[in-house]
């Protein structure tokens, strides 16, 4: 599976009534696919996976599907409990994903080997291929990684905890077993901020939340990297996302709930976050519409 462009992981919106409103995920998915995307990962991080039961995670899949109508690869995010990401997992291929992302497990935390059973388990009952989700209390050693890549249904990488010396080494290890079909990503929050030090580890790609709120900006920053604008690139990690990345410091869970607050002040009616996520304050809100104006700012000041 190839993905050329940004990865694009969009928010789920919900109605007054905490409902999954596919209207207005439409809406959202039309407007970034016009900037696009490389990839879209729906109900994964930044869709509140966590938040979703298997039903709501199957509908927002199946409405970004007919949204994408197969214009790039749609990769569905999966994983917690084991039977609620076994039920999810082959909900997904049926509603017409092309990949999955395993997340990390539910909680508690085990081996090495039960890791690698937990993402073969979920791969034997669907027809597609999977992603692994390096994070949290999913953090796959070398020896690991060369286990599942074993399995030619393992076709990407996505590194959320943000050890260069250990992704050095998987990417390595995933080189020495033959496999130059695996795709690398930087999946840490607000991954321009690190993408340039993964850049030179071979992992040239990154997802990016704040596409899913300005794609624009995001586009900016990305035609940057890619064409090697250091002056361009770093005058928007500067002035754009280093004060988003302090912002989004100030309280868990802001990788998500800034987004939204994003797109509601573009106009978008995506609704809350649910718990355990909280939304920005108002004062917090207008620190982040002063961040989005200097983005756009500096993009109107040197275009893509």
């Amino acid at each position: 599976m190839e993905f050329d462009g940004i990865l694009f992981f969009p928010v789920t919106p919900f109605d007054a009534q905490r409902r999954v409103d596919t209207a207005v995920l439409g809406q959202h998915l039309a407007t970034a696919l016009a900037h696009g995307p490389g990839g879209v990962f729906p109900a994964c991080g930044t869709g509140e996976f966590h938040a979703l039961s298997a039903s709501e995670s199957t509908t927002v899949v199946r409405a970004t599907v007919d949204a994408v109508a197969g214009r790039v690869p749609v990769v569905a995010g999966t994983g917690g409990p084991l039977g609620h990401a076994l039920e999810v997992a082959r909900a997904a291929a049926d509603a017409g994903a092309d990949a999955l992302l395993v997340l990390p497990p539910y909680l508690v935390g085990g081996p090495q080997a039960g890791l690698a059973a937990y993402v073969e388990a979920i791969a034997a009952v669907s027809p597609l291929p999977v992603v692994i989700y390096h994070r949290g209390n999913a953090a796959y050693s070398v020896d690991t990684v060369r286990r599942l890549v074993a399995n030619p249904k393992v076709v990407g990488f996505k590194d959320g905890v943000g050890d260069i010396g250990t992704a050095q080494l998987i990417v390595r290890a995933v080189a020495d077993e033959g496999r130059d079909d695996v795709a690398f990503f930087n999946g840490l929050l607000t991954a321009e901020l690190t993408q340039a030090a993964y850049r030179g580890i071979g992992i040239p790609l990154y997802s990016s939340a704040a596409f899913a709120m300005a794609p624009d900006i995001a586009n900016a920053y990305y035609r940057a990297y890619v064409d090697g604008d250091e002056a361009r690139r770093l005058a928007l990690l500067d002035g754009f996302y280093a004060p988003l990345v302090r912002l989004r410091d100030e309280t868990p869970g802001f990788g998500v709930s800034l987004i939204k607050a994003g797109l509601r002040l573009g106009g978008l009616p995506v609704g809350s976050v649910r718990p355990p996520l909280v939304d920005p304050t108002p004062e917090q809100e207008e620190r982040l519409a002063g961040i989005l104006a200097a983005g756009r700012a500096l993009v109107e000041r040197v275009p893509v």
